[in-house]
């Protein structure tokens, strides 16, 4: 399954935005994968934090051909050691153990999440232990779907908005001017920004100066 969008919302962004138009124009549609299940979603993402994405995959194919689905149940029945096996570290093997243990036992009501707020699902998301703010914006964009996600922390955004707009640093003020122009559809924005930062114009080149690229 892919994140749902279409004409409503590309159009939108490119009567906001030249750039974002001709970009969007260049492209065309995206097709970018979701998880639709909360609880491995959110589990997938604290095994990828700060790996690569080889090893992340590496790590979550071991884990779906052990559990078929990975829910809180198997999670729970699962000793650190064997969480461990399958490449993550243990500080991670304990914060999956956490989580599933707070949802088996009622502490956590994650069903809840879905139907909260964007502003109140991020808060909720990083009361668990391992779930930073970026985290929990990527588990609403893709997997929730929410349309209106665009997330500061992100390094692959930043970069991309200096490729479009030819900027040398997006600062925070910068940063949140580029929100309010795309809401109410900041995800779909993100995409092509994404998109973009990866390399899918290769004529856009990073306008930071060469010691402050990450």
């Amino acid at each position: 399954m892919y994140f749902q969008y279409g004409e409503k919302e590309t159009e939108y962004l490119k009567a906001k935005d030249p750039k974002m138009a001709e970009v969007i124009e260049r492209i065309g549609h995206i097709d970018r994968p979701v998880q639709t299940d909360l609880f491995s979603s959110v589990v997938n993402s604290i095994v990828g934090q700060q790996i690569s994405t080889k090893a992340h995959q590496t790590i979550w194919r071991r884990m779906t051909e052990t559990y078929g689905a990975v829910t809180p149940q198997a999670i729970e029945n699962a000793s650190e050691a064997e969480l461990q096996s399958f490449g993550m570290t243990f500080r991670k093997a304990a914060y999956i153990k956490d989580f599933a243990d707070k949802i088996c036992s009622g502490e956590f009501d994650l069903d809840a999440v879905a139907h909260m707020l964007d502003k109140e699902a991020i808060e909720a998301l990083v009361a668990l232990k391992g779930i930073g703010i970026w985290t929990a914006e990527m588990i609403l964009l893709f997997c929730l779907q929410r349309p209106d996600i665009f997330s500061y922390d992100d390094l692959a955004i930043q970069r991309g908005l200096r490729m479009i707009y030819h900027h040398r640093k997006v600062t925070r003020q910068l940063f949140e001017k580029y929100r309010r122009r795309f809401s109410p559809y900041c995800s779909v924005a993100s995409l092509y920004i994404w998109a973009v930062a990866g390399g899918a114009i290769p004529e856009m080149r990073d306008y930071a100066p060469k010691k402050n690229r990450k």
